[in-house]
Protein backbone atom coordinates (compact mmCIF):
# COMPACT_ATOMS: atom_id res chain seq x y z
CA UNK A 1 0.00 0.00 0.00
CA UNK A 2 1.02 3.56 -0.67
CA UNK A 3 1.49 5.64 2.53
CA UNK A 4 -1.33 8.04 1.62
CA UNK A 5 -3.72 5.11 1.19
CA UNK A 6 -2.47 3.60 4.44
CA UNK A 7 -3.11 6.87 6.26
CA UNK A 8 -6.71 7.11 5.04
CA UNK A 9 -7.33 3.42 5.79
CA UNK A 10 -6.05 3.63 9.36
CA UNK A 11 -7.69 7.00 9.99
CA UNK A 12 -11.00 5.37 9.04
CA UNK A 13 -10.39 2.91 11.89
CA UNK A 14 -9.74 5.82 14.24
CA UNK A 15 -12.97 7.47 13.05
CA UNK A 16 -14.87 4.28 13.93
CA UNK A 17 -13.43 4.52 17.43
CA UNK A 18 -14.48 8.18 17.61
CA UNK A 19 -18.03 7.22 16.60
CA UNK A 20 -18.06 4.63 19.41
CA UNK A 21 -17.12 7.40 21.84
CA UNK A 22 -19.96 9.62 20.61
CA UNK A 23 -22.46 6.76 20.99
CA UNK A 24 -21.76 6.61 24.72
CA UNK A 25 -21.67 10.38 25.28
CA UNK A 26 -17.91 10.89 25.11
CA UNK A 27 -16.24 13.59 23.04
CA UNK A 28 -15.74 11.76 19.73
CA UNK A 29 -12.01 11.23 19.54
CA UNK A 30 -10.63 7.90 18.40
CA UNK A 31 -7.14 6.52 18.02
CA UNK A 32 -5.37 3.48 16.63
CA UNK A 33 -1.72 2.54 16.81
CA UNK A 34 -0.17 0.71 13.89
CA UNK A 35 3.02 -1.34 13.65
CA UNK A 36 4.05 -3.22 10.50
CA UNK A 37 0.78 -2.27 8.74
CA UNK A 38 -1.24 -3.89 11.54
CA UNK A 39 -3.47 -2.23 14.15
CA UNK A 40 -2.08 -3.24 17.53
CA UNK A 41 -4.13 -0.87 19.71
CA UNK A 42 -7.53 0.86 19.48
CA UNK A 43 -9.09 3.35 21.84
CA UNK A 44 -11.59 6.16 22.15
CA UNK A 45 -12.13 8.83 24.77
CA UNK A 46 -13.41 7.39 28.05
CA UNK A 47 -13.14 10.46 30.28
CA UNK A 48 -16.81 10.40 31.34
CA UNK A 49 -17.13 6.63 31.54
CA UNK A 50 -14.05 6.19 33.72
CA UNK A 51 -14.42 9.57 35.45
CA UNK A 52 -10.78 10.13 34.63
CA UNK A 53 -9.58 13.35 32.98
CA UNK A 54 -6.55 11.49 31.59
CA UNK A 55 -8.61 8.84 29.75
CA UNK A 56 -7.99 10.39 26.34
CA UNK A 57 -7.99 8.12 23.29
CA UNK A 58 -4.28 8.69 22.68
CA UNK A 59 -3.23 7.76 26.21
CA UNK A 60 -5.39 4.65 26.27
CA UNK A 61 -3.98 3.57 22.90
CA UNK A 62 -0.38 4.23 23.99
CA UNK A 63 -0.92 2.14 27.12
CA UNK A 64 -2.39 -0.73 25.07
CA UNK A 65 0.49 -0.59 22.58
CA UNK A 66 3.09 -0.48 25.35
CA UNK A 67 1.46 -3.56 26.86
CA UNK A 68 1.44 -5.26 23.44
CA UNK A 69 5.20 -4.76 23.08
CA UNK A 70 5.97 -4.95 26.81
CA UNK A 71 7.93 -1.74 26.36
CA UNK A 72 7.54 1.91 27.25
CA UNK A 73 8.92 2.93 23.85
CA UNK A 74 7.04 2.72 20.54
CA UNK A 75 9.70 3.78 18.01
CA UNK A 76 8.25 1.72 15.15
CA UNK A 77 4.63 2.76 15.62
CA UNK A 78 2.29 5.27 14.06
CA UNK A 79 -0.50 6.84 16.09
CA UNK A 80 -3.60 7.79 14.10
CA UNK A 81 -5.95 10.09 16.00
CA UNK A 82 -8.97 12.02 14.82
CA UNK A 83 -8.13 15.23 16.71
CA UNK A 84 -4.82 17.00 17.23
CA UNK A 85 -3.40 15.82 20.58
CA UNK A 86 -3.57 18.11 23.60
CA UNK A 87 -0.54 19.07 25.68
CA UNK A 88 -0.96 16.07 27.99
CA UNK A 89 -1.15 13.60 25.11
CA UNK A 90 1.75 15.21 23.26
CA UNK A 91 3.86 14.69 26.37
CA UNK A 92 2.97 11.00 26.34
CA UNK A 93 3.84 10.87 22.64
CA UNK A 94 7.20 12.45 23.41
CA UNK A 95 8.02 9.94 26.14
CA UNK A 96 6.82 6.90 24.18
CA UNK A 97 8.91 8.01 21.17
CA UNK A 98 6.20 7.23 18.64
CA UNK A 99 7.73 7.23 15.16
CA UNK A 100 4.85 8.99 13.48
CA UNK A 101 1.74 10.97 14.42
CA UNK A 102 -1.13 11.28 11.96
CA UNK A 103 -4.13 13.34 12.95
CA UNK A 104 -7.35 14.55 11.38
CA UNK A 105 -8.85 17.75 12.76
CA UNK A 106 -6.69 20.54 14.16
CA UNK A 107 -7.53 21.88 17.61
CA UNK A 108 -6.67 25.59 17.66
CA UNK A 109 -7.82 25.97 21.29
CA UNK A 110 -6.29 22.96 23.04
CA UNK A 111 -3.97 21.32 20.50
CA UNK A 112 -0.28 20.94 21.20
CA UNK A 113 0.66 23.12 18.20
CA UNK A 114 -0.82 26.22 19.87
CA UNK A 115 2.02 26.13 22.38
CA UNK A 116 5.13 27.53 20.68
CA UNK A 117 7.62 25.85 23.00
CA UNK A 118 6.00 22.44 22.89
CA UNK A 119 7.40 19.84 20.53
CA UNK A 120 7.08 16.12 20.01
CA UNK A 121 10.05 13.79 20.10
CA UNK A 122 12.64 14.95 17.52
CA UNK A 123 12.27 11.68 15.60
CA UNK A 124 8.46 11.86 15.44
CA UNK A 125 7.18 12.75 11.99
CA UNK A 126 3.79 14.49 11.81
CA UNK A 127 1.11 14.35 9.13
CA UNK A 128 -2.02 16.39 9.75
CA UNK A 129 -5.38 16.94 8.06
CA UNK A 130 -5.91 13.29 7.12
CA UNK A 131 -9.71 12.93 6.85
CA UNK A 132 -9.96 16.24 8.70
CA UNK A 133 -13.39 16.99 7.25
CA UNK A 134 -14.84 13.72 8.59
CA UNK A 135 -13.15 14.23 11.97
CA UNK A 136 -14.48 17.78 12.25
CA UNK A 137 -17.97 16.70 11.24
CA UNK A 138 -18.13 14.15 14.07
CA UNK A 139 -17.12 16.81 16.57
CA UNK A 140 -19.53 19.43 15.21
CA UNK A 141 -22.48 17.01 15.27
CA UNK A 142 -21.63 15.85 18.79
CA UNK A 143 -21.43 19.34 20.28
CA UNK A 144 -24.49 20.54 18.38
CA UNK A 145 -26.48 17.61 19.77
CA UNK A 146 -25.08 18.26 23.27
CA UNK A 147 -26.08 21.94 23.14
CA UNK A 148 -29.59 21.05 21.96
CA UNK A 149 -29.90 18.54 24.81
CA UNK A 150 -28.82 21.07 27.41
CA UNK A 151 -31.12 23.82 26.13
Amino acid sequence: MHPVHDDAFFMEAALKEAARAAEVGEVPVGAVIVADHKIIARAHNQVEQLRDPTAHAELLAITAAANYFNSKYLPNCTLYVTLEPCIMCSGALYWSQVKRLVFGASDPKRGYQTHANLTLHPRTAVQQDVLAKESNQLLICFFKKLRNTIL
